[in-house]
């Protein structure tokens, strides 16, 4: 299936009924209007259904002679129709999906305290971006495990893996016995601060939802998912939601600032230990603005440098020294062409908004060789729809140099 935005499956049975000769004639080409991944289970498979419709019509008839009445006994065909979609609908279901999975920026990260589990209390304005990891699902007939694989080296594929305890979470949950093979086609940084693994787990609960036919709302989902990550339950929001407590609470937000707002993605080789960088946090250092504040003015005025603040860059500056020394080279490099430059939650991605192409010295200093770019935009979601995959987007390619993430 494509990776386009995905809701409810609908089958729909297109036929004809020619009247003269009292049978349903199918239209060339029918079965692959349902999708060749959708495959028959059961005794009873599609084709036989639709063969055995075409023989109720009972006719007798003789010799006017004799006086004998003719007998023409048919079916009600959309009766018929309906039925036999009932019966695909609970009998076929689906076998195999494909999701987009997007990741996120923070356009503003305020850090506003400690609580007693040891966690913090944070306000920060969340936005999808277009940026983001490809997902296929296919049911597995296993009942007992779910199989993971990925096109890059260093993911687990076990249970320590958020997708498998997306899935696990949702067993538990609702008590469905569905487990799957999953393909994870990766495009977006590990240890970037751009919540890849977050989203994964979102649209694994998203799908998994989808394969038992949407026993779920979309609040359960999302009250579920604060359990396994902080970050997860911003991504069913509709794409933006200013989040507090650990993250969790959400509020969904229309977008403060245009969706076409052009950025360019600058990751170092290095990523950054989310943990580390916390353990070095001092609270009495942070930024003292109203986190609301930061919100009025972005929906009022748009982004700009003086309300980007994330107050996890100087401690994050403190565990990678080199990533202060990017976004001070990015920042003067860009002069009127960026409107603001900053970190995205606890790094090590620097984003530059205003423009989708990176300052020239990334590709001239040796230094920067391998570092990943993507250009990027926000993106948004219906209601009851995933997030749809821009069709547009040339992001950075993912590529393995020993460790690093590079850009073709």
């Amino acid at each position: 299936m494509a990776s386009s935005s995905y809701s409810l499956c609908n089958y729909q049975i297109y036929g004809s009924y020619n009247a003269r000769n009292h049978f349903i004639s199918f239209n060339k080409g029918f079965l692959p209007l349902i999708n060749s991944s959708f495959k028959p289970r059961g005794s009873s498979s599609f084709i036989k259904k639709i063969q055995s419709s075409r023989t109720h019509l009972i006719t007798a008839s003789s010799d006017s002679n004799n006086a004998t009445k003719k007998v023409e006994v048919v079916y009600d065909l959309e009766d018929k129709f309906s039925k036999i979609a009932d019966e695909v609908d609970r009998d076929v279901g689906m076998t195999r999906l494909t999701l987009f999975s997007p990741c996120k920026i923070n356009v503003f990260l305020r850090i506003t305290g400690k609580r007693a589990d040891g966690f913090h209390d944070l306000a920060s304005l969340f936005h999808v971006i277009s940026l983001g990891d490809k997902i296929k699902f296919s049911l597995s007939p296993s009942k007992s495990t779910d199989r993971l694989t990925t096109n890059v080296p260093g993911v687990p594929l076990d249970d320590k893996n958020l997708i498998i305890k997306a899935l696990n979470l949702f067993r538990r949950k609702t008590g469905t016995d569905k487990y799957f093979w999953i393909h994870l086609d990766k495009k977006v940084p590990t240890g970037a601060g751009l919540g890849g693994g977050s989203s994964n787990a979102a649209t694994a609960l998203w799908a998994a939802n989808q394969f038992s036919g949407c026993v779920a709302t979309e609040k359960d989902l999302q009250d579920w998912s604060s359990e396994i990550g902080s970050d997860i339950p911003f991504f069913f929001s509709h794409g933006a939601a200013y989040c507090t407590g650990r993250g969790e609470v959400v509020e969904d937000i229309p977008p403060p600032v245009p969706i076409d707002t052009p950025m360019v993605l600058i990751k170092p080789q290095e990523a950054c230990s989310t943990a580390e960088v916390y353990k070095r946090l001092r609270l009495d250092q942070t930024s003292q603005i109203d986190p609301l504040t930061l919100l009025e003015k972005i929906s009022k005025s748009g982004i700009s440098q003086d309300v980007c603040v994330n107050d996890l860059e100087a401690p994050a500056f403190e565990v990678l020294p080199s990533l202060r020394r990017l976004k001070q080279r990015i920042a003067a490099a860009g002069r009127g062409q960026y409107d603001a430059v900053f970190m995205s939650g606890s790094g090590s991605t620097i984003v530059a908004v205003g423009s989708p192409d990176p300052p020239q010295f990334v590709y001239d200093d040796d230094e920067y060789k391998n570092v990943f770019l993507s250009e990027a935009n926000f993106i948004t979601r219906s209601d009851n729809q995933w997030y749809a995959e821009p069709h547009s987007l040339h992001e950075g390619a993912l590529s393995q140099t020993g460790s690093s993430l590079s850009f073709q």
